[in-house]
């Protein structure tokens, strides 16, 4: 048998062709490079993908909210805010493609949104965290998760909630979405209601789930409860009382303040036309303004007091000083002061019962600009008062030296000068304490309060007697209240319209306190643009103050001082603007 070298075998003697094994080089030489290529363009050309990729699975820190702290009222048995469980709806769009149109048609339902807001979210495939809607309550979120629609997630949050609605809205405010306080106290104790929040540094995967901790969370530091001065059942009964009188004399505004004369704590704040700050679509327009420390207005007769005061204080007249008004009508300066009735010869006392504007620029041609302005700007017109809240105005009050003689004149009872409801209430706490005006707060005090020395002892009881009577069988008997004594003074002023005093627009209001003879509150009330045929102060803000004082001083239990006898009916001139 003939035996083959394993070399010479035929099969290995076959000499391959050279292109053939050129063309394998090249094949292996095209994958190499495309290889190369490929690797190319991940690290650099496509660095996008590569990180909408890497962040399915990332580590991240989260934060860890802080709670928000309750807000109550003085009592402490009132919760006016506190956070509540709710609801973020969020969506992975990739994977909400599968959603049927049936399962969005409903979640557009149970989220009160347009079926294209959602679809729009849903679009949105570059992204793989999109919300749909935050702060969703419990129990709609609850009923999302039973329909199961794809890439529609869920994670907890919380949300404010105000018990009590519209009647404490323009103190307290309410947050953002962020649970950033923005208006009212939330805004202004914003720093001590939000704490501090916590961390915590996991690994989460592609839907958001941590799926690892890398390190210890750093836990919050909650929010401290805030305790406002707000008394819960005053602050009703002041709403209340707005609420009616609105209606009642058609008009378009109406607020009122309760304070505390013993310590200055703001006992009720309320104002008409309000909101529900638990619903967004309501924080807006003109009903977020709160009026009683925001808007200024001419105080009219209601500024007549601090006049008669400062002539008083400075020696200028005596309570008996007499002077002779005339028959209603007085020249003065080029210009016709006038009064409702013709009031012939009266005293200090009953200039302001009688509310005689003409009595009033007599008395302001005893006093200079400079003494009027100094004495204006210690009582707090013309600066804002300092009551823990964001956004007081501060008035206008002109520097004395552009002061014209008529001017002078006007500003003593009231014209050419603007405040708000809360700085004429805080300027009578001086006439219901000895002169001196107590420090405003809307947190719940603890300790003495503060207090500045305007009037002596003398004048503020000398006025506050002239006030009593103002508010007596001779003057604004509307404001009277059974069992109790009450001093104050009604005003009616016209409204600027187009630069121009309107004879159809007008404001009311009554600012007064009692018991006169220990003043535990004083009460102001305004009411703006009154259209129910009677738009004087007497008539149309003493009531709403009678029936404020009377409720309040029953509920803070303080004892009568008066007979219990009828309260007078309103007499024929109590229309008059006094």
């Amino acid at each position: 048998m003939k035996r083959f070298r394993f070399h010479d075998s035929p099969v290995l003697n076959v000499q391959m062709p050279l292109w053939r094994s050129r063309l394998v080089l090249v094949l292996m030489l095209l994958g190499f490079l495309a290889i190369v290529a490929k690797a190319l363009y991940l690290q650099g050309l496509s660095n996008d993908f590569l990180q909408q990729q890497g962040e399915r699975r990332y580590e991240k820190t989260l934060v860890l909210p802080a709670t928000r702290g309750k807000i109550f009222d003085r009592t402490g048995q009132v919760v006016l805010a506190s956070s509540v469980p709710a609801r973020a709806i969020w969506t992975v769009p990739e994977d909400a493609q599968n959603a049927t149109p049936e399962q969005l048609g409903e979640l557009a339902r149970l989220l009160e949104m347009p079926l294209e807001d959602i679809r729009a979210r849903l679009a949105n495939l570059s992204r793989n965290f999109v919300y749909i809607k935050r702060q969703v309550s419990v129990e709609t979120a609850q009923k999302i998760a039973k329909l199961k629609i794809p890439g529609i997630h869920q994670q907890a949050e919380v949300r404010r909630f105000y018990p009590e609605g519209g009647m404490t809205a323009h103190i307290v405010g309410f947050t953002n979405i962020e649970d950033r306080g923005i208006e009212g106290v939330e805004l202004a104790f914003d720093h001590l209601l939000s704490g501090e929040p916590g961390t915590r540094r996991v690994i989460r995967d592609r839907l958001g789930r941590v799926v690892e901790d890398v390190q210890a969370a750093i836990p919050p530091v909650h929010g401290k409860d805030l305790y406002l001065s707000i008394d819960a059942g005053v602050q009703y009964d002041l709403f209340s009382a707005l609420e009616s009188a609105r209606v009642k004399n058609k008009a378009a505004a109406a607020a009122g303040v309760v304070i505390d004369v013993k310590t200055g704590e703001i006992l009720a704040l309320a104002n008409l036309p309000t909101y529900d700050p638990n619903e967004g679509a309501n924080r807006q327009g003109k009903s977020l303004r709160n009026r009683a420390m925001v808007d200024t207005f001419e105080p009219g007769s209601i500024m007549k007091p601090f006049t008669v005061a400062l002539a008083l204080d400075l020696g200028r007249v005596r309570p008996d000083t007499k002077f002779d008004t005339g028959n209603g009508k007085y020249r003065y300066q080029g210009a016709v002061i006038s009064d409702v009735s013709r009031n012939g010869v009266v005293d200090v006392g009953g200039i302001l019962r009688r509310s005689s504007n003409i009595g009033m620029t007599m008395i302001s041609e005893r006093l200079t600009s400079q003494e009027m302005w100094t004495k204006f700007t210690e009582l707090g017109f013309g600066r804002a008062p300092n009551a823990n809240f964001p956004g007081v105005a501060e008035g206008r009050l002109r520097p004395w030296e552009r002061w014209r003689p008529i001017e002078r004149a006007t500003m003593a009872y009231g014209y050419g000068l603007s405040a708000s409801l809360l700085q004429v209430a805080h300027a009578y706490t001086a006439f219901a304490r000895d002169g001196d005006m107590v420090s405003l707060t809307l947190v719940r005090r603890q300790g003495k309060p503060t207090s500045v020395q305007v009037f002596s002892p003398q004048v503020a009881s000398t006025v506050r007697a002239m006030l009593d009577e103002a508010a007596g069988r001779d003057g604004a008997t509307l404001a009277q209240v059974q069992a109790y004594r009450v001093a104050g003074k009604s005003g009616t002023a016209r409204k600027l319209v187009n630069g121009k005093y309107s004879t159809k627009q007008y404001r009311s209001s009554f600012v007064g306190f009692a018991p006169v003879s220990d003043p535990r509150i004083v009460v102001a009330i305004s009411i703006d643009e009154p259209h129910a045929g009677v738009y004087y102060g007497g008539r149309v803000a003493a009531p709403v103050f009678s029936e404020v004082v009377a409720s309040s001083l029953r509920r803070l239990g303080v004892q009568p001082d008066a007979p219990l006898e009828p309260v007078l009916a309103a007499g024929p001139d109590d229309g008059a603007p006094r």
